[in-house]
Protein backbone atom coordinates (compact mmCIF):
# COMPACT_ATOMS: atom_id res chain seq x y z
CA UNK A 1 0.00 0.00 0.00
CA UNK A 2 2.70 2.48 0.84
CA UNK A 3 4.34 1.90 -2.26
CA UNK A 4 1.40 2.79 -4.25
CA UNK A 5 1.04 5.76 -1.93
CA UNK A 6 4.64 7.23 -2.75
CA UNK A 7 4.16 6.24 -6.86
CA UNK A 8 1.64 8.67 -6.42
CA UNK A 9 3.47 11.20 -5.84
CA UNK A 10 5.42 13.20 -8.93
CA UNK A 11 7.74 16.48 -9.57
CA UNK A 12 5.57 18.68 -11.39
CA UNK A 13 8.06 17.87 -14.91
CA UNK A 14 7.37 14.30 -14.26
CA UNK A 15 3.29 14.94 -14.55
CA UNK A 16 3.51 17.12 -17.77
CA UNK A 17 4.40 14.65 -20.09
CA UNK A 18 2.11 12.01 -18.32
CA UNK A 19 -0.74 13.99 -18.73
CA UNK A 20 0.16 14.67 -22.00
CA UNK A 21 -0.17 10.87 -23.05
CA UNK A 22 -3.08 10.14 -20.98
CA UNK A 23 -5.02 13.38 -23.28
CA UNK A 24 -4.09 11.41 -26.23
CA UNK A 25 -5.39 8.68 -25.39
CA UNK A 26 -8.88 10.31 -24.57
CA UNK A 27 -8.91 11.00 -20.77
CA UNK A 28 -10.38 13.96 -19.12
CA UNK A 29 -8.37 15.33 -16.34
CA UNK A 30 -9.25 17.43 -12.86
CA UNK A 31 -6.58 19.29 -11.15
CA UNK A 32 -7.31 20.94 -7.82
CA UNK A 33 -5.33 22.71 -6.03
CA UNK A 34 -4.51 24.16 -2.02
CA UNK A 35 -2.39 24.19 1.13
CA UNK A 36 -4.60 21.19 2.40
CA UNK A 37 -2.76 21.60 5.90
CA UNK A 38 -5.47 19.47 7.93
CA UNK A 39 -7.15 16.94 5.60
CA UNK A 40 -11.29 16.67 6.83
CA UNK A 41 -14.63 15.14 5.25
CA UNK A 42 -15.06 18.48 3.09
CA UNK A 43 -11.97 17.77 1.31
CA UNK A 44 -12.81 14.22 0.64
CA UNK A 45 -15.92 15.29 -0.69
CA UNK A 46 -14.25 17.62 -2.57
CA UNK A 47 -12.31 15.15 -4.41
CA UNK A 48 -14.51 12.61 -4.94
CA UNK A 49 -16.85 15.69 -6.59
CA UNK A 50 -13.81 16.40 -9.24
CA UNK A 51 -12.94 12.93 -9.98
CA UNK A 52 -16.59 12.24 -11.06
CA UNK A 53 -15.59 14.89 -13.98
CA UNK A 54 -12.84 13.25 -15.17
CA UNK A 55 -11.03 9.90 -15.37
CA UNK A 56 -7.75 11.41 -13.84
CA UNK A 57 -7.40 13.78 -10.61
CA UNK A 58 -4.53 15.33 -10.02
CA UNK A 59 -3.74 17.54 -6.59
CA UNK A 60 -0.98 19.88 -6.13
CA UNK A 61 0.42 21.08 -2.45
CA UNK A 62 1.07 24.74 -1.97
CA UNK A 63 4.94 24.43 -0.89
CA UNK A 64 5.81 25.22 3.14
CA UNK A 65 7.34 28.44 2.25
CA UNK A 66 4.41 29.69 -0.03
CA UNK A 67 1.22 28.97 2.77
CA UNK A 68 0.55 32.41 3.53
CA UNK A 69 -1.35 31.83 6.65
CA UNK A 70 1.06 33.50 8.77
CA UNK A 71 3.40 32.42 11.91
CA UNK A 72 2.77 28.39 12.82
CA UNK A 73 1.18 27.29 9.63
CA UNK A 74 1.74 24.93 7.95
CA UNK A 75 1.15 22.73 10.89
CA UNK A 76 2.11 19.31 8.43
CA UNK A 77 4.78 19.46 6.05
CA UNK A 78 4.49 19.42 2.73
CA UNK A 79 5.65 16.25 2.52
CA UNK A 80 3.19 15.00 5.30
CA UNK A 81 -0.03 16.99 3.14
CA UNK A 82 1.30 15.12 -0.14
CA UNK A 83 1.14 11.89 1.44
CA UNK A 84 -1.83 12.19 3.15
CA UNK A 85 -3.62 13.12 -0.21
CA UNK A 86 -1.72 10.24 -1.77
CA UNK A 87 -3.51 7.64 -0.06
CA UNK A 88 -6.91 8.89 -0.72
CA UNK A 89 -8.37 6.17 -2.97
CA UNK A 90 -9.91 8.88 -5.80
CA UNK A 91 -6.51 10.84 -6.34
CA UNK A 92 -4.45 9.59 -8.93
CA UNK A 93 -1.54 12.19 -8.57
CA UNK A 94 0.06 14.18 -5.84
CA UNK A 95 2.54 17.08 -6.73
CA UNK A 96 4.09 19.93 -5.08
CA UNK A 97 3.87 22.72 -6.45
CA UNK A 98 6.74 24.67 -7.77
CA UNK A 99 5.50 28.51 -7.21
CA UNK A 100 3.55 30.39 -4.96
CA UNK A 101 0.32 30.52 -7.35
CA UNK A 102 -1.36 27.66 -8.53
CA UNK A 103 -1.10 29.64 -12.22
CA UNK A 104 1.82 28.15 -13.56
CA UNK A 105 1.28 24.49 -12.87
CA UNK A 106 -2.38 24.90 -14.99
CA UNK A 107 -0.37 26.28 -18.06
CA UNK A 108 1.56 23.03 -17.77
CA UNK A 109 -0.65 20.36 -16.75
CA UNK A 110 -3.16 21.87 -19.01
CA UNK A 111 -6.26 20.38 -16.76
CA UNK A 112 -9.75 19.93 -18.43
CA UNK A 113 -10.94 21.15 -15.28
CA UNK A 114 -9.60 23.44 -12.37
CA UNK A 115 -12.00 22.74 -9.66
CA UNK A 116 -12.26 24.64 -6.44
CA UNK A 117 -14.74 24.58 -3.60
CA UNK A 118 -18.01 26.31 -3.00
CA UNK A 119 -16.10 29.03 -0.90
CA UNK A 120 -14.86 30.37 -4.35
CA UNK A 121 -17.82 30.65 -6.66
CA UNK A 122 -18.06 33.94 -5.14
CA UNK A 123 -14.96 35.24 -7.25
CA UNK A 124 -15.12 39.01 -5.21
CA UNK A 125 -14.60 37.09 -2.14
CA UNK A 126 -11.39 35.75 -2.84
CA UNK A 127 -8.47 37.71 -0.80
CA UNK A 128 -5.63 37.12 -3.15
CA UNK A 129 -7.71 37.71 -6.25
CA UNK A 130 -5.67 34.66 -7.49
CA UNK A 131 -8.92 32.83 -8.80
CA UNK A 132 -9.13 35.23 -11.46
CA UNK A 133 -6.20 34.54 -12.48
CA UNK A 134 -6.32 30.80 -12.84
CA UNK A 135 -9.45 31.14 -14.32
CA UNK A 136 -7.64 32.96 -17.05
CA UNK A 137 -4.86 30.28 -16.67
CA UNK A 138 -7.16 27.27 -17.07
CA UNK A 139 -9.05 29.00 -20.35
CA UNK A 140 -6.13 29.76 -21.43
CA UNK A 141 -5.31 25.82 -22.31
CA UNK A 142 -8.90 25.10 -23.22
CA UNK A 143 -10.01 24.23 -20.39
CA UNK A 144 -13.07 25.11 -17.26
CA UNK A 145 -13.53 26.18 -14.06
CA UNK A 146 -15.95 24.15 -12.30
CA UNK A 147 -16.99 24.77 -7.93
CA UNK A 148 -17.80 21.64 -6.36
CA UNK A 149 -20.95 22.03 -4.11
CA UNK A 150 -20.57 19.72 -0.84
CA UNK A 151 -20.33 19.96 2.58
CA UNK A 152 -17.46 22.76 3.49
CA UNK A 153 -15.04 22.67 6.46
CA UNK A 154 -12.83 25.12 6.96
CA UNK A 155 -8.74 23.70 8.14
CA UNK A 156 -8.20 26.95 10.04
CA UNK A 157 -10.99 26.76 11.79
CA UNK A 158 -10.48 22.96 12.97
CA UNK A 159 -6.75 23.94 13.84
CA UNK A 160 -7.30 26.82 15.59
CA UNK A 161 -9.84 24.90 17.66
CA UNK A 162 -7.94 21.52 17.87
CA UNK A 163 -4.44 21.90 16.82
CA UNK A 164 -4.08 25.60 17.77
CA UNK A 165 -0.35 26.72 17.22
CA UNK A 166 -0.71 30.05 19.09
CA UNK A 167 -0.05 30.72 22.60
CA UNK A 168 -2.71 29.83 25.14
CA UNK A 169 -3.33 33.45 26.03
CA UNK A 170 -3.67 34.16 22.67
CA UNK A 171 -6.48 30.95 22.20
CA UNK A 172 -8.18 33.09 24.36
CA UNK A 173 -8.25 36.32 23.26
CA UNK A 174 -9.38 35.18 19.82
CA UNK A 175 -12.13 33.23 21.17
CA UNK A 176 -13.54 36.73 22.79
CA UNK A 177 -12.42 38.68 19.86
CA UNK A 178 -14.22 36.82 17.49
CA UNK A 179 -17.63 37.11 19.09
CA UNK A 180 -17.01 40.85 18.64
CA UNK A 181 -15.28 41.53 14.82
CA UNK A 182 -15.75 39.68 11.78
CA UNK A 183 -12.73 38.86 9.81
CA UNK A 184 -14.10 40.87 6.72
CA UNK A 185 -14.66 44.19 9.12
CA UNK A 186 -11.01 43.87 10.40
CA UNK A 187 -9.68 43.30 6.63
CA UNK A 188 -11.88 45.86 5.12
CA UNK A 189 -10.54 48.42 8.21
CA UNK A 190 -7.25 48.02 6.13
CA UNK A 191 -8.67 48.20 2.70
CA UNK A 192 -10.33 51.74 3.70
CA UNK A 193 -6.80 53.66 4.45
CA UNK A 194 -5.93 53.23 0.85
CA UNK A 195 -6.96 56.68 -0.05
CA UNK A 196 -4.78 58.47 3.10
CA UNK A 197 -2.69 60.89 2.12
CA UNK A 198 0.18 60.26 4.49
CA UNK A 199 3.95 62.19 4.66
CA UNK A 200 6.24 60.30 7.07
CA UNK A 201 9.61 61.70 8.18
CA UNK A 202 12.36 60.61 10.24
CA UNK A 203 15.93 59.44 10.08
CA UNK A 204 17.27 57.23 7.46
CA UNK A 205 19.33 54.27 8.46
CA UNK A 206 20.89 52.00 5.79
CA UNK A 207 21.30 48.37 8.01
CA UNK A 208 24.07 46.24 7.26
CA UNK A 209 23.68 42.47 8.07
CA UNK A 210 27.58 40.86 7.61
CA UNK A 211 27.14 37.15 8.42
CA UNK A 212 30.13 35.52 9.90
CA UNK A 213 30.51 31.96 11.66
CA UNK A 214 33.20 31.78 15.03
CA UNK A 215 36.71 29.72 14.24
CA UNK A 216 38.87 30.28 17.45
CA UNK A 217 40.42 32.25 19.79
CA UNK A 218 43.57 33.89 18.09
CA UNK A 219 46.52 32.27 19.41
CA UNK A 220 48.19 35.82 20.52
CA UNK A 221 44.90 37.97 20.97
CA UNK A 222 41.93 37.50 23.46
CA UNK A 223 39.34 37.98 20.51
CA UNK A 224 37.24 35.63 18.66
CA UNK A 225 38.45 35.29 15.23
CA UNK A 226 34.95 34.74 12.64
CA UNK A 227 34.89 33.90 9.07
CA UNK A 228 33.42 35.85 6.66
CA UNK A 229 29.95 34.26 4.79
CA UNK A 230 27.99 37.28 2.92
CA UNK A 231 26.11 40.59 3.69
CA UNK A 232 23.06 41.84 2.75
CA UNK A 233 22.03 45.71 3.18
CA UNK A 234 18.78 46.89 4.05
CA UNK A 235 16.95 49.80 4.12
CA UNK A 236 16.16 50.72 7.84
CA UNK A 237 14.70 53.44 10.26
CA UNK A 238 12.14 55.70 8.24
CA UNK A 239 12.59 53.98 4.73
CA UNK A 240 11.14 50.82 6.09
CA UNK A 241 8.50 52.49 8.07
CA UNK A 242 7.86 54.27 4.43
CA UNK A 243 7.62 51.14 2.72
CA UNK A 244 5.57 49.81 5.30
CA UNK A 245 2.42 52.25 5.31
CA UNK A 246 3.00 52.44 1.33
CA UNK A 247 1.91 49.04 0.58
CA UNK A 248 -1.52 49.98 2.87
CA UNK A 249 -1.68 53.49 1.08
CA UNK A 250 -1.41 54.53 -2.35
CA UNK A 251 -0.39 58.20 -1.69
CA UNK A 252 3.10 58.45 0.67
CA UNK A 253 5.73 61.28 0.48
CA UNK A 254 9.28 61.01 2.73
CA UNK A 255 11.24 63.49 3.57
CA UNK A 256 14.66 63.26 5.36
CA UNK A 257 18.19 63.93 4.90
CA UNK A 258 20.84 61.94 3.05
CA UNK A 259 24.98 62.65 4.56
CA UNK A 260 26.67 63.95 1.29
CA UNK A 261 29.48 61.65 1.13
CA UNK A 262 27.43 58.46 1.48
CA UNK A 263 23.82 59.28 0.25
CA UNK A 264 22.89 56.17 -0.64
CA UNK A 265 20.56 57.72 -3.31
CA UNK A 266 21.35 54.83 -5.51
CA UNK A 267 20.41 51.98 -3.04
CA UNK A 268 17.49 54.14 -1.41
CA UNK A 269 16.20 54.43 -4.74
CA UNK A 270 15.90 50.93 -5.92
CA UNK A 271 14.72 49.66 -2.49
CA UNK A 272 11.65 52.03 -2.09
CA UNK A 273 8.01 51.33 -3.03
CA UNK A 274 7.72 52.92 -6.37
CA UNK A 275 4.27 55.32 -5.07
CA UNK A 276 6.59 56.74 -2.66
CA UNK A 277 7.70 60.31 -3.52
CA UNK A 278 11.07 61.37 -1.48
CA UNK A 279 11.97 64.89 -0.72
CA UNK A 280 15.81 64.25 0.40
CA UNK A 281 18.02 66.81 2.16
CA UNK A 282 21.83 66.83 2.04
CA UNK A 283 23.67 67.47 4.90
CA UNK A 284 27.66 67.67 4.11
CA UNK A 285 28.33 67.85 8.48
CA UNK A 286 27.10 63.98 8.50
CA UNK A 287 27.48 60.58 6.95
CA UNK A 288 24.07 58.88 6.36
CA UNK A 289 23.56 56.75 9.36
CA UNK A 290 24.68 52.95 8.94
CA UNK A 291 24.38 50.37 11.44
CA UNK A 292 26.57 47.47 10.65
CA UNK A 293 25.83 44.33 12.43
CA UNK A 294 27.75 41.43 12.70
CA UNK A 295 25.38 37.90 12.48
CA UNK A 296 25.61 34.09 13.43
CA UNK A 297 23.47 33.03 9.85
CA UNK A 298 22.25 29.81 11.61
CA UNK A 299 20.16 31.07 14.26
CA UNK A 300 20.55 35.00 13.47
CA UNK A 301 22.69 36.00 16.01
CA UNK A 302 23.43 39.15 16.51
CA UNK A 303 27.08 39.03 17.68
CA UNK A 304 28.50 43.13 17.42
CA UNK A 305 27.15 46.15 15.76
CA UNK A 306 29.59 49.01 14.56
CA UNK A 307 27.27 52.35 14.13
CA UNK A 308 28.82 55.10 11.37
CA UNK A 309 26.73 58.46 12.55
CA UNK A 310 27.66 61.85 13.67
CA UNK A 311 24.26 62.87 16.35
CA UNK A 312 26.21 64.52 18.59
CA UNK A 313 26.33 67.57 15.91
CA UNK A 314 22.99 69.87 15.46
CA UNK A 315 21.27 70.03 12.14
CA UNK A 316 22.34 72.61 10.52
CA UNK A 317 19.88 76.07 10.92
CA UNK A 318 20.07 76.29 7.12
CA UNK A 319 19.18 73.29 6.10
CA UNK A 320 16.77 73.16 9.78
CA UNK A 321 15.00 76.27 8.04
CA UNK A 322 14.47 74.47 4.96
CA UNK A 323 12.67 71.56 6.48
CA UNK A 324 10.56 73.88 8.53
CA UNK A 325 9.70 75.91 4.95
CA UNK A 326 8.77 72.87 3.43
CA UNK A 327 6.45 71.67 6.28
CA UNK A 328 5.31 75.22 6.25
CA UNK A 329 3.95 75.21 2.65
CA UNK A 330 3.14 71.21 2.28
CA UNK A 331 1.74 69.88 5.92
CA UNK A 332 -2.21 70.84 5.24
CA UNK A 333 -2.03 68.98 2.25
CA UNK A 334 -1.74 65.61 3.80
CA UNK A 335 -4.13 64.03 6.14
CA UNK A 336 -1.94 62.86 8.63
CA UNK A 337 2.07 62.62 9.52
CA UNK A 338 4.16 59.55 10.44
CA UNK A 339 6.61 60.37 12.45
CA UNK A 340 9.70 57.87 12.95
CA UNK A 341 12.39 58.96 15.35
CA UNK A 342 15.24 57.46 15.77
CA UNK A 343 17.26 60.53 17.68
CA UNK A 344 20.02 60.29 14.77
CA UNK A 345 20.00 64.13 15.06
CA UNK A 346 17.41 65.01 12.13
CA UNK A 347 13.94 65.79 14.03
CA UNK A 348 14.74 69.17 15.57
CA UNK A 349 12.77 71.16 18.26
CA UNK A 350 12.46 73.57 15.44
CA UNK A 351 10.60 70.43 13.13
CA UNK A 352 8.96 69.41 16.21
CA UNK A 353 7.74 72.79 16.84
CA UNK A 354 6.16 73.06 13.15
CA UNK A 355 4.49 69.61 13.17
CA UNK A 356 3.09 69.75 16.04
CA UNK A 357 1.46 73.15 14.77
CA UNK A 358 0.85 72.22 11.23
CA UNK A 359 0.65 68.80 11.03
CA UNK A 360 -3.60 67.66 11.04
CA UNK A 361 -2.99 64.43 12.39
CA UNK A 362 0.44 63.24 14.22
CA UNK A 363 1.60 59.99 15.10
CA UNK A 364 4.60 59.40 16.31
CA UNK A 365 6.78 57.02 17.60
CA UNK A 366 10.37 57.80 19.37
CA UNK A 367 13.00 55.24 19.87
CA UNK A 368 15.34 54.54 22.35
CA UNK A 369 18.84 52.69 21.22
CA UNK A 370 21.70 52.58 21.98
CA UNK A 371 23.10 56.30 21.10
CA UNK A 372 20.43 57.75 22.74
CA UNK A 373 19.21 56.19 25.82
CA UNK A 374 17.61 58.59 28.08
CA UNK A 375 17.44 61.49 25.31
CA UNK A 376 15.24 60.48 22.63
CA UNK A 377 11.57 60.80 24.86
CA UNK A 378 8.36 61.29 23.56
CA UNK A 379 7.72 64.16 25.96
CA UNK A 380 9.94 66.46 23.19
CA UNK A 381 6.44 66.44 21.74
CA UNK A 382 4.13 69.17 22.79
CA UNK A 383 1.10 67.26 20.98
CA UNK A 384 0.33 64.14 19.65
CA UNK A 385 -2.65 62.28 18.51
CA UNK A 386 -1.10 58.89 18.19
CA UNK A 387 1.55 57.31 20.21
CA UNK A 388 3.26 53.70 19.27
CA UNK A 389 6.27 53.21 21.80
CA UNK A 390 7.54 49.98 23.82
CA UNK A 391 7.49 50.05 27.56
CA UNK A 392 11.25 51.00 28.11
CA UNK A 393 10.45 54.32 25.77
CA UNK A 394 7.59 55.31 28.21
CA UNK A 395 9.23 54.62 31.56
CA UNK A 396 11.84 56.44 30.22
CA UNK A 397 9.43 59.66 29.23
CA UNK A 398 8.07 58.95 32.96
CA UNK A 399 11.47 58.62 34.55
CA UNK A 400 9.75 55.30 36.69
CA UNK A 401 11.12 52.09 36.24
CA UNK A 402 8.18 50.20 38.66
CA UNK A 403 5.02 52.45 38.34
CA UNK A 404 1.72 50.26 37.18
CA UNK A 405 1.76 50.75 33.06
CA UNK A 406 -1.30 51.90 32.70
CA UNK A 407 -0.88 54.86 35.06
CA UNK A 408 1.95 55.98 32.90
CA UNK A 409 -0.16 55.70 29.98
CA UNK A 410 -2.46 58.30 31.81
CA UNK A 411 -0.12 60.71 32.70
CA UNK A 412 1.86 60.72 28.75
CA UNK A 413 -1.73 60.91 27.59
CA UNK A 414 -2.65 64.31 30.39
CA UNK A 415 0.43 65.78 29.70
CA UNK A 416 0.70 65.58 25.37
CA UNK A 417 -3.09 65.33 25.42
CA UNK A 418 -2.83 62.20 23.44
CA UNK A 419 -6.49 60.48 23.64
CA UNK A 420 -4.69 57.35 21.52
CA UNK A 421 -2.01 54.84 22.62
CA UNK A 422 0.02 51.45 22.07
CA UNK A 423 2.25 50.00 24.90
CA UNK A 424 3.81 47.16 22.65
CA UNK A 425 5.25 44.43 24.94
CA UNK A 426 7.34 41.75 23.23
CA UNK A 427 6.46 38.95 24.46
CA UNK A 428 3.80 40.76 26.55
CA UNK A 429 1.82 41.36 23.66
CA UNK A 430 0.61 45.13 23.47
CA UNK A 431 -1.17 47.58 26.10
CA UNK A 432 -4.30 49.65 23.75
CA UNK A 433 -5.60 53.08 25.49
CA UNK A 434 -8.11 55.39 23.94
CA UNK A 435 -9.46 57.86 26.25
CA UNK A 436 -12.91 57.01 25.18
CA UNK A 437 -12.51 53.19 25.37
CA UNK A 438 -10.14 52.60 27.86
CA UNK A 439 -7.78 49.57 28.43
CA UNK A 440 -7.38 47.01 26.34
CA UNK A 441 -4.39 43.78 26.47
CA UNK A 442 -4.05 42.32 23.11
CA UNK A 443 -2.17 39.01 23.84
CA UNK A 444 0.83 38.06 21.22
CA UNK A 445 -0.37 35.75 18.86
CA UNK A 446 3.03 33.81 18.09
CA UNK A 447 6.63 33.29 19.91
CA UNK A 448 8.26 32.42 16.48
CA UNK A 449 10.55 34.65 16.26
CA UNK A 450 13.41 34.84 13.13
CA UNK A 451 14.48 38.70 14.16
CA UNK A 452 13.08 41.46 16.07
CA UNK A 453 14.41 44.25 14.23
CA UNK A 454 11.78 46.49 12.46
CA UNK A 455 9.14 44.89 14.00
CA UNK A 456 7.61 48.09 16.29
CA UNK A 457 8.52 50.04 12.80
CA UNK A 458 6.04 47.75 11.12
CA UNK A 459 3.40 47.82 13.89
CA UNK A 460 3.44 51.59 14.12
CA UNK A 461 3.11 52.29 10.63
CA UNK A 462 0.66 49.99 9.55
CA UNK A 463 -1.65 50.78 12.52
CA UNK A 464 -1.24 54.75 12.64
CA UNK A 465 -3.50 55.52 9.36
CA UNK A 466 -6.11 53.09 10.82
CA UNK A 467 -6.03 55.19 13.89
CA UNK A 468 -6.36 58.17 11.69
CA UNK A 469 -9.64 56.58 10.29
CA UNK A 470 -10.98 56.43 14.21
CA UNK A 471 -11.23 52.82 14.41
CA UNK A 472 -12.06 50.91 17.37
CA UNK A 473 -8.29 50.56 19.01
CA UNK A 474 -9.00 46.73 20.26
CA UNK A 475 -9.27 46.37 16.49
CA UNK A 476 -6.11 47.91 16.16
CA UNK A 477 -4.13 46.23 18.55
CA UNK A 478 -5.34 42.99 16.68
CA UNK A 479 -4.03 44.44 13.17
CA UNK A 480 -0.77 45.52 15.11
CA UNK A 481 -0.21 42.25 16.91
CA UNK A 482 -0.99 40.23 13.62
CA UNK A 483 2.07 42.70 12.01
CA UNK A 484 4.09 42.39 14.36
CA UNK A 485 4.07 38.31 14.54
CA UNK A 486 4.40 38.63 10.57
CA UNK A 487 7.42 40.92 10.70
CA UNK A 488 9.31 38.67 13.27
CA UNK A 489 9.50 36.25 10.56
CA UNK A 490 11.43 38.50 8.93
CA UNK A 491 15.17 38.47 8.59
CA UNK A 492 15.84 42.82 9.31
CA UNK A 493 14.01 45.12 6.73
CA UNK A 494 14.30 42.53 3.76
CA UNK A 495 11.24 42.71 2.92
CA UNK A 496 8.11 45.12 4.06
CA UNK A 497 4.77 43.01 5.67
CA UNK A 498 2.50 42.99 2.37
CA UNK A 499 -1.24 43.67 2.28
CA UNK A 500 -2.48 40.05 0.96
CA UNK A 501 -0.65 37.50 2.98
CA UNK A 502 -1.84 40.23 5.87
CA UNK A 503 -5.51 39.68 4.84
CA UNK A 504 -4.74 35.67 4.44
CA UNK A 505 -3.00 35.68 8.31
CA UNK A 506 -6.18 37.66 9.47
CA UNK A 507 -8.51 35.16 7.87
CA UNK A 508 -7.26 32.49 9.75
CA UNK A 509 -6.94 33.77 12.67
CA UNK A 510 -10.55 34.57 13.12
CA UNK A 511 -11.91 31.39 11.87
Amino acid sequence: MKKDIYAKIKKIDELTPLLGALRKKGKKISHCHGVFDLLHPGHLKHFEAAKKKADVLVVTVTRDEYVNKGPGRPVFNQDLRAESIAAIECVDYVAINDWPTATETIKRLRPHFYVKGNDYAKRQDDITAKIYEEEEAVKSVGGAMYFTDEVSFSSSSLINMFLTPYPEEARNFFLDFRKRYACDRIINTLKAIAGVKVLVIGDVIIDEYHYCVGMAKAQKDNIIATKFVNDEIFAGGVLAAANHIAGFCKDVTLVSCLGQKNDYKDFIKTHLRPNIKTNFYDRQDAPTVVKRRFVEPNFLTKLFEICYLEDAAALPPALESRVCDYLDRRLKDFDMVLVADFGHGFITPKIVQTLCEKANFLAVNVQTNSANIGFNLITKFPRVDYICIDEAEIRFACHDRFSDLKQLVRIISKKLNCHKIIITRGHKGSLVYSKKEGFKEVSIFSKEIVDRIGAGDAYFSITAPCVFKDNPMEVIGFIGNAVGAMKVLIVGNRLPVEPVPLFKYIATLLK
